[in-house]
């Protein structure tokens, strides 16, 4: 495994498992299977109603905690000082642990100020080791870490081939926050799994197109956590680390990048209008 730098010291994996749309039905036996083939960090939320689920498996894995990197995330509708400040404590009563090893702000909604506050004061009693944020755009980066006491340690966006978040990571950069991908496949959008390019990558090496589109993003420093629900596929998403692309392959994998996401944008008002109702539901 390689692992990532956070600004603050903490090391984390740079490639994980993620749980998004793992029912709470299967989310423990997923998680279980997930640390028994290697897999030391798990990335959950709120929204996502099965960090109960991950808690159990981590309870049972026998994998001491210190070992597992367990990343969740505070809802829209949990939005604010107080809030937010009760549901870290939910979550970690349904996480089972002391402690969060990396907590972020979901989406940049409501009051995701008093969420940050909150977060940061809960970082310093020790509750959590690192905080971020996730879907922020550039210019919400900015703006909360320009204005916060502790810069974001994490940016969790969007980032797949098709969209590579070059701009944004290097402003990440500028104020030492670790860019991580979601749907580091696309989800299987724009023929992802069937896409020429990296399925000639992937000739070169024996490698799936899954695997090719890991290691691209691997190697720019992009924390991954692909997420499957079928052991072997976690087997094969682990095996990322016996191979590296060429110059010229990086190269063929960037032309791909359309520069704009595959699913949603936060400068569209009936985008944001549906996402801040929906998170009020949830």
């Amino acid at each position: 495994m390689e692992y990532v730098k956070l600004s603050n010291g903490v090391k984390m994996p740079i490639l994980g498992y993620g749980v998004y749309q793992v029912s709470p039905a299967e989310c423990e036996r997923c998680v279980s299977d997930a640390i028994s083939v290697g897999y030391r960090s798990i990335d959950t939320a709120q929204a996502y109603g099965n960090e109960e689920g991950v808690g159990q498996a981590v309870r049972k894995s026998g994998v001491p905690r210190e070992e597992l990197f367990i990343t969740t995330k505070v809802w829209i509708s949990n939005a604010g000082y107080e809030k937010a400040k009760a549901s870290i404590d939910a979550s970690l009563r349904k996480l089972q642990s002391d402690y969060i090893d990396l907590l972020l702000i979901h989406q940049p909604f409501n009051d995701y100020y008093g969420t940050y506050r909150a977060m940061e004061e809960a970082y310093r009693a020790g509750k959590l080791r690192a905080i971020g944020v996730s879907n922020f755009y550039p210019d919400r980066l900015i703006d909360i870490a320009e204005f916060s006491e502790i810069p974001p340690m994490i940016n969790q966006v969007e980032t797949h081939v098709f969209n590579q978040q070059v701009e944004a990571q290097q402003i990440m950069q500028k104020y030492g926050t670790q860019i991580m991908s979601w749907g580091p496949f696309a989800e299987g959008r724009n023929n992802f799994f069937t896409n020429p390019t990296l399925k000639a990558v992937g000739d070169k090496y024996g490698k799936s197109v899954a695997q090719v589109a890991l290691r691209f993003l691997i190697q720019r420093g992009v924390v991954v956590i692909p997420k499957s629900v079928k052991k072997e596929r976690m087997i094969q998403n682990m095996d990322v680390f016996d191979f590296k692309l060429s110059d010229e392959d990086m190269h063929a994998i960037r032309n791909l990048d359309l520069k704009q996401s595959l699913f949603f944008s936060h400068y569209d008002p009936q985008t944001v209008s549906w996402l801040v109702q929906y998170g009020k539901s949830k």
